[in-house]
């Protein structure tokens, strides 16, 4: 079980993001290269994977959800494909409006690109393309997105009934509420672009530099560099991963044609692959042109390591968002009242406590939290225990 976190998927037209989407999920998800393929978004579950700690108790485990496959737990997490994406969203183009609303349903963004510039502004196909300006693009939506509420904050600041003791973060947080952001947190970003706590004093630059803090803070961002497979895409990404302009920016190479080939050929019994492996095995008969194909993505694979698409969702949500994923277990075996080993794998915020543990398994669990118990060690744990990644623990409660 894990905590309910979205991995939202964004991106133009036709850069092979709803491959991405079939590709992580293996749902059957319309794939075409013209506007608005995606008009609902999707949402299917996908997985991330967390080396089981079974093992290292000479148990073997019995998940309750997603799977465990010689040793490495996936765990699933939501996977959201949010609609077409095209230029003036954030003025209700398109599926603007829409578009918006879905995405804040998400915790932390992966936006697909196709980094062989094979497709222009619009999704159309075209050549030399390049990817700075889908990154750009993105950026600048959801940057004026934000700046549109964060206005809003203000003028109700400047026109409301305000005393010296209201203060501009507690209204800004109010009314950006929908980007699960905080007083404290809007306190700090503040503080961090420097502008003073006056707004009176903010001109369009500063609204601007404080509304994308705000959006880097709480819609972090990674790229998936897809079609990864062409040599402009690989000059591409050579060319802006060493930009200092793009310091801010995780990118992850990827080709989502490669992981849904081998999926789908592991399904049918073509090849033994595992999702996020850098190898796989042929174990059916090809055909000359399916040999041809699979090697092909074996010297993909040995270039960049995997197909990016694990990558890319991992990325997202322990090295970016900082989820730490931690097991419920018993100090004196693993196992619960029904003989499951190990069946849970939780997906909590970075930073929680044993205590904040404790309520994510039930709120009655949280409410008569008396200590945690590290089942590696046996070792008593206070309720302001932070838990790390992979911790094996059981929560000692009066309820």
């Amino acid at each position: 079980m894990s905590t309910s976190y979205r991995i939202g998927l964004v991106g133009k037209p036709s850069v092979g993001k709803s491959s991405f989407f079939n590709a992580a999920t293996m749902n059957d998800v319309p794939e075409g290269a013209y506007p608005f393929t995606t008009i609902d978004p999707s949402v299917g579950e996908a997985y991330v994977r967390v080396d089981c700690a079974a093992p290292e108790f000479d148990e073997e485990c019995t998940p309750n959800v997603g799977y465990c496959d010689h040793g490495t737990r996936f765990v699933p997490t939501k996977l959201v494909d949010v609609a077409g994406l095209i230029p003036g969203a954030h003025e209700g183009n398109g599926l603007g409006n829409q578009f918006l609303s879905d995405l804040n349903e998400t915790d932390v963004l992966v936006h697909v690109v196709d980094f062989s510039g094979k497709t222009d502004a619009e999704g159309e196909p075209t050549e030399g393309h390049d990817p700075r300006d889908d990154i750009a693009f993105l950026e600048e939506e959801l940057d004026q997105w934000y700046l549109g509420v964060l206005e809003k904050g203000i003028e109700r600041y400047e026109t409301g009934y305000t005393t010296e003791d209201d203060a501009i973060e507690a209204e800004l947080a109010e009314q950006m509420s929908a980007f699960k952001t905080t007083e404290d947190e809007i306190k700090r970003l503040i503080r961090r672009v420097g502008v003073g706590f006056d707004p009176d004093a903010w001109d369009g630059d500063d609204q601007l530099e404080l509304a994308r803090e705000i959006r880097k803070e709480t819609k972090p961002m990674v790229i998936a560099a897809n079609k990864m497979d062409t040599p402009e895409a690989k000059a591409n990404f050579e060319a802006i991963t060493n930009d200092p302009d793009y310091d801010h920016l995780t990118i992850v190479p990827c080709s989502a044609h490669a992981e849904k080939a081998l999926k789908s050929a592991d399904k049918a019994g073509v090849v033994d692959y595992r999702p996020g492996d850098g190898e796989f095995e042929i174990t059916g008969d090809v055909s000359g042109e399916q040999q041809q194909g699979l090697e092909q993505i074996r010297d993909f694979l040995e270039e960049f390591g995997a197909t990016g698409v694990q990558a890319a969702l991992e990325t997202a949500l322990f090295d970016v968002l900082g989820v730490t994923p931690v097991f419920p277990g018993g100090a004196n075996g693993l196992g619960n009242e029904q003989g499951e080993v190990l069946p849970d794998c939780y997906l909590i915020p970075p930073n929680s406590t044993a205590e904040d543990f404790a309520y994510s398994l039930h709120s009655d669990i949280g409410d008569g939290f008396l200590h945690a118990i590290d089942c590696r060690t046996n070792r008593q744990l206070g309720k302001d225990y932070e838990v790390a990644s992979r911790d094996v623990i059981e929560i000692i409660t009066t309820n």
